[in-house]
């Protein structure tokens, strides 16, 4: 039997025990290190890491600007509602969740459509609203069941409302959520800091080009928050300051009366003060109601406005370009004047055409208006006075002359994405198309450029602010929609001045001739019928442009089709020895100027001036006789 040696044993067990007890202090020894490292050397980072997580820096949006007309009436203002809200990447079976909320809120399919073009739109990371403007029941509710939903909660934000609905929506436009287009312009700006928490931008009318003053400055909460995000205290604030009201040069009930004035007719209406360029009213029918587009418009509701022949989302007053017809002669006459071409007393015959290089060209008046000065050519509209007049003025002289007046450019509206409309020249010509035998000018091109017709298409705030410019006695001012803005941390009103853009030089004795013949139009002319008993001295001019060439054909209104009848036109200002407000009216396909567009600016005269407010809106004068161009 063999024994144990006691001695080497212990020998073993003494080894043993100092390979474990250096193991253990050499662990120990690291665990110091690291400690040391941690709270020592690393601590200043490791204090702000925890802090930071303890403390959520939170942004507070601030208030949108008001918008409101000259008179304080209140156009956009804001209101505060909750929201239940989705953040995409916070949830494990998106549609699941969407069933189960719909269980308990009202969810309806257009809700889900909007969100689900939402989804699209955005990042995964944001919260979208499913539903916005709940009720306290529906938030009682949802709060008693939210630990069934992660990622959903309540918020509470602003909204943006425009009391009006439908009303002067093209000129107020509205706002949506912001998208990339939206962050270049944000970052363009260096703003990204300011828009933290911002959902919505600016994306049309005034919402878009006033968007930078409107937004306001955002505030932030510094908040304390658990293990779990949920926040236990405010531990310091930064209030926002609300965005910067905009009141407008715009009279909301003449803008309310000329809207209605159209009835279920399309057309656009501007009038302006030709003394400072101040837009009165700037109307633009059909509408639109923007409140659909601030939770993000749905689907269907998209569709119908996108898809509607009447083309409700087009701002016509800006962006629709039309042959002026015969409310162009006024200004071919004050052309023919200034570059002495014509006097006022010339007379020519008319024997109701106008031959040239064997061709046509028919005067509206069968048989003529026999001897024609300056003064008859305006007030009966006579088409043969024009067609020789631009005969002898030449393309280059009307063109130059017209581009003074503004026609066939913008006008520097504040509304972003104004049309240029098409002022035609030998220039204009070459450059617009490719083929060299269309490049050439022919001289016949510009005979029927004399009646308003031809190349010629210019928008309706075009033609206003060529009115405004005669009514001005020559002096040019940008039409502008905002009178002032005011600083809402200061309640300084920051003004637009009313800067004239150029005094055009015209002779004071020429714009009197003008002056006096289109004062003859509603007294005894193509306009009398529409302003008969008025109790102010107006001057305009009626026209009627053509919307496809009638190749010799007699134009009947009930032979075609509503959408190629003709556009009815008419310009104005009022009173006409000191004018305070000038206009332009079109009404898309309807008839002669004198039957369709004239008694919709009597109607709104008659406000401005008289404070009369009509009953219904303007009639189609259906006996009115227009003895104006083809």
């Amino acid at each position: 039997m063999e024994f144990k040696n006691p001695q080497e044993e212990l020998e073993r067990f003494r080894s043993r025990l100092a390979v474990a007890g250096g193991f253990v202090l050499f662990c120990f020894t690291l665990l110091f290190i690291r400690f040391v490292w941690l709270q020592i050397i690393q601590h200043d980072y490791y204090q702000t890491r925890a802090e930071d997580n303890r403390i959520s820096l939170v942004p507070i949006v601030p208030n949108r600007g008001l918008i409101l007309d000259r008179n304080g009436v209140v156009l956009a203002r804001n209101y505060s509602a909750y929201t239940l809200e989705i953040t995409p990447s916070k949830t494990l079976d998106l549609e699941q969740i969407i069933d189960g909320l719909a269980g308990i809120i009202d969810i309806q399919l257009k809700d889900r459509k909007r969100f689900r073009k939402l989804l699209e739109e955005s990042r995964n990371f944001e919260s979208l609203p499913i539903r916005t403007r709940l009720t306290d029941e529906e938030v009682a509710k949802f709060i008693a069941h939210r630990y069934r939903f992660p990622g959903v909660d309540i918020k509470a934000r602003l909204f943006r409302q425009y009391p009006g609905g439908a009303f002067a929506s093209h000129l107020l436009g509205y706002i949506g959520r912001v998208n990339d287009g939206d962050l270049e312009k944000i970052e363009g700006r260096e703003e990204e800091a300011n828009y933290r928490g911002t959902d919505h931008f600016g994306k049309t009318g005034l919402e878009q080009h006033y968007e930078f003053e409107l937004h306001g400055n955002t505030g932030f909460e510094q908040v304390e928050v658990d293990a779990g995000g949920r926040a236990v205290r405010t531990l310091a604030r930064t209030a926002p300051v609300a965005g910067n009201n905009l009141t407008l040069t715009v009279d909301a009930e003449l803008q309310r009366i000329a809207e209605q004035a159209f009835g279920d007719r399309k057309g656009a209406l501007v009038a302006i003060e030709p003394a400072t360029g101040g837009i009165l009213a700037l109307v633009a029918v059909p509408n639109y109601d923007p409140n659909l587009f601030v939770d993000g418009i749905d689907t269907q509701n998209w569709k119908e406005l996108n898809e509607s022949p009447d083309k409700p989302m087009v701002n016509r007053a800006l962006n629709g370009a039309y042959p002026p017809g015969s409310t162009f002669k006024p200004f071919m006459a004050l052309g023919a004047l200034t570059v002495g071409k014509r006097r006022p007393e010339q007379l020519i015959s008319d024997p109701g055409f106008f031959n040239f290089g064997g061709h046509h060209f028919r005067d509206d008046k069968k048989g003529g208006h026999g001897m024609v000065d300056m003064y008859k050519s305006i007030v009966a509209s006579c088409d043969t006075y024009y067609y020789m007049l631009a005969n002898d003025m030449g393309i280059d002289n009307i063109s130059s002359f017209m581009g003074k007046l503004g026609l066939g450019q913008r006008t520097g509206i504040d509304i972003d994405g104004e049309s240029e409309g098409v002022l035609p020249s030998q220039e204009w010509k070459r450059k617009r198309f490719k083929k060299p035998e269309q490049q050439k000018w022919y001289a016949g091109e510009t005979i029927s450029i004399g009646i308003g017709q031809g190349y010629n298409a210019y928008t309706p705030i075009q033609l206003a602010q060529a009115t405004a410019i005669v009514a001005n006695n020559g002096v040019l001012f940008r039409p502008h929609l905002v009178n002032f803005i005011t600083d809402t941390r200061t309640g300084k009103r920051i003004p637009i001045e009313p800067q004239p853009a150029r005094d055009l030089g015209l002779k004071a004795e020429h714009i009197d001739v003008i002056r006096n013949a289109m004062v003859g139009v509603n007294k005894e002319g193509t306009g009398a019928r529409a302003f008969a008993g008025a109790g102010y001295v107006s001057a305009g001019k009626t026209g009627t442009a053509q919307v496809y060439s009638l190749k010799g054909a007699d134009y009947r209104a009930g032979g075609v089709k509503k959408e190629l009848r003709d556009h009815a036109l008419f310009i104005a200002f009022a009173p006409a020895d000191k004018p305070t407000i000038a206009l332009a009216v079109l009404v898309e396909n309807g008839g002669f100027g004198a039957q369709a567009a004239a008694p919709i600016a009597r109607q709104v005269l008659d406000y401005y001036l008289l404070g009369k407010r009509p009953n219904a809106p303007a009639p189609a004068d259906e006996a009115a006789v227009e003895e104006d161009e083809e």
